[in-house]
């Protein structure tokens, strides 16, 4: 599978983008950085055991210039692509179509290319539940949940995902608070039966919040470089928790090392990457998504 990151000049033609390669770029993820992204560990075994003649690429598109690199892709035939950091937002205004799910996060992170038209989905949210229920056996109903994090975008996936599936209580976590006050409010706004509550992560009350919670949750990026340390303190984990971080790289973050110490169970982001993906797929190539074929792609770079 090759590494390589191509860029928005390969774009110009078939002939410089699939130049030296056996089959045609068919699916990309775009992003930036996009180089560490493992979309096409997962991505490229569905295709091939599906018998699909194509490749799926990494394709590095700086900020601004979304909409141009989804026409381009759409131009060159594409059937779709999956949209990274930190794009999620200007994809969503790049579609002619979104669907209610990424209508309501605000963000796109999949999309499909159909009858000249962009249609955009989000999987985040989706992928998330099926990630809870694969590691901890439960749904997202009548959950309490602290989401760690939530003024970004897996965050507000996250916490809508919550909503929809109506869970009991969603506690808003962040360290400016001012940043998610706007969520909670539109949150509360669209879901009534869900109590939102919106808390600085410096905040005194945090342990005894996180106590009263069931899930807790880091869509943070703190924890992605080694030494990082727990978006919060020790104080907030506790036994009768389920305690999952979004990071999937490295595979044991501090956040979960201690909430482990506590004697919380714990998972890391593999199983949500791996379901979004699965979902995204299933966008792209309708009820073809090969679950476990995915699973040990992914596995292999892990």
């Amino acid at each position: 599978m090759s590494g390589r990151v191509y860029q928005l000049q390969d774009l110009i033609s078939r002939e410089i983008l699939d130049a030296d390669a056996a089959q045609p770029a068919i699916l990309a993820v775009i992003g930036c950085p996009v180089a560490h992204s493992a979309s096409p560990a997962m991505h490229q075994p569905a295709l091939d055991v599906r018998g699909m003649e194509g490749r799926y690429i990494r394709l590095e598109v700086p900020i601004g210039r979304v909409t141009e690199a989804l026409q381009r892709l759409q131009q060159l035939g594409f059937v779709g692509a999956n949209v990274t950091v930190p794009h999620k937002f200007a994809a969503l205004d790049a579609c002619h179509q979104v669907d209610d799910a990424a209508r309501e996060i605000g963000a796109v992170n999949t999309v499909k290319f159909l009858h000249g038209e962009t249609h955009g989905y989000n999987t985040d949210g989706p992928g998330f539940a099926q990630a809870i229920a694969e590691e901890f056996g439960t749904g997202l109903s009548g959950l309490r949940v602290m989401i760690v994090g939530a003024g970004g975008g897996a965050g507000q996936a996250i916490a809508t995902q919550c909503a929809r599936e109506g869970a009991q209580r969603v506690i808003l976590v962040n360290r400016t608070v001012e940043k998610i006050q706007s969520l909670r409010d539109r949150l509360a706004r669209r879901f009534e039966s869900t109590q939102f509550h919106a808390l600085a992560i410096d905040d005194p009350q945090l342990p005894s919040v996180a106590k009263q919670c069931q899930l807790l949750v880091n869509t943070s990026s703190l924890g992605l470089k080694a030494g990082d340390a727990s978006p919060i303190d020790p104080a907030c984990f506790a036994s009768h928790h389920w305690v999952y971080d979004t990071i999937y790289q490295p595979p044991r973050t501090t956040f979960l090392r201690l909430a482990e110490e506590a004697g919380a169970h714990v998972a890391n982001g593999f199983s949500m990457l791996l379901h979004q993906g699965v979902l995204a797929f299933d966008h792209w190539y309708p009820g073809q998504a090969p679950l476990e074929v995915m699973r040990a792609g992914l596995r292999s770079v892990s």
